[in-house]
């Protein structure tokens, strides 16, 4: 690779091996060509477009500030897409539905107890993991049941959502706010 080289003459080589040098962050690597790769399709793809269409080449100089922007918007409506068309994740989807790049600052326990996923018999038997989906007090063992029904969990437990409030319940607990308020029962059970 030419930019690689300290010995080139080529002043586009070194710029960008000095853009590499002063950017840690950025990694180049190899990649076979014609291997099905996505994002080298997509990166082949404006070599095709100019000459096919005959575009020329031209070094536009752009604000960095600029271009971060858009690549920004651009990554952000993508994720945003691949998170609403996809079927996974959906439990965390019905809380947000909106991705973003600012942090939840959900601990680990945020995390299981949105997600349904750890240690709980419903989610041991849904994997394949455990052949009973039962709490020790009957009960379906789901994160929802140990927070809200289990005799076992009175101690710690919350009220239980009205079923048509559920997920603005959810909501409501995901943003640390009181799940009391407008969407609880009128019992505990």
């Amino acid at each position: 690779m030419a930019s690689s080289n300290l010995k080139s003459t080529n002043q586009t080589a070194r710029q960008i091996f000095k853009i590499l040098l002063t950017n840690t962050r950025i990694k180049v690597s190899w990649v076979k060509a014609h291997a099905g790769n996505i994002s080298n399709k997509r990166a082949d793809q404006p070599a095709k477009d100019a000459m096919q269409y005959g575009q020329p080449y031209s070094l536009t100089k752009l604000p960095k500030l600029h271009i971060k922007g858009f690549l920004r918007k651009s990554m952000l409506e993508q994720w945003q897409t691949s998170w609403k068309n996809s079927d996974t994740g959906r439990k965390i989807y019905n809380i947000m539905p909106s991705v973003n790049l600012r942090p939840t600052n959900w601990i680990r326990e945020n995390v299981i107890f949105f997600s349904q996923h750890g240690p709980f018999p419903a989610y041991l038997k849904g994997s394949h993991l455990s052949d009973i989906d039962y709490c020790s007090c009957g009960g379906i063992g789901t994160a929802h049941h140990y927070a809200t029904d289990c005799i076992l969990t009175v101690s710690w437990r919350m009220r239980k959502p009205i079923p048509n409030f559920e997920q603005k319940w959810l909501k409501r607990v995901a943003n640390n706010s009181s799940p009391y308020k407008e969407f609880v029962g009128s019992s505990n059970s």
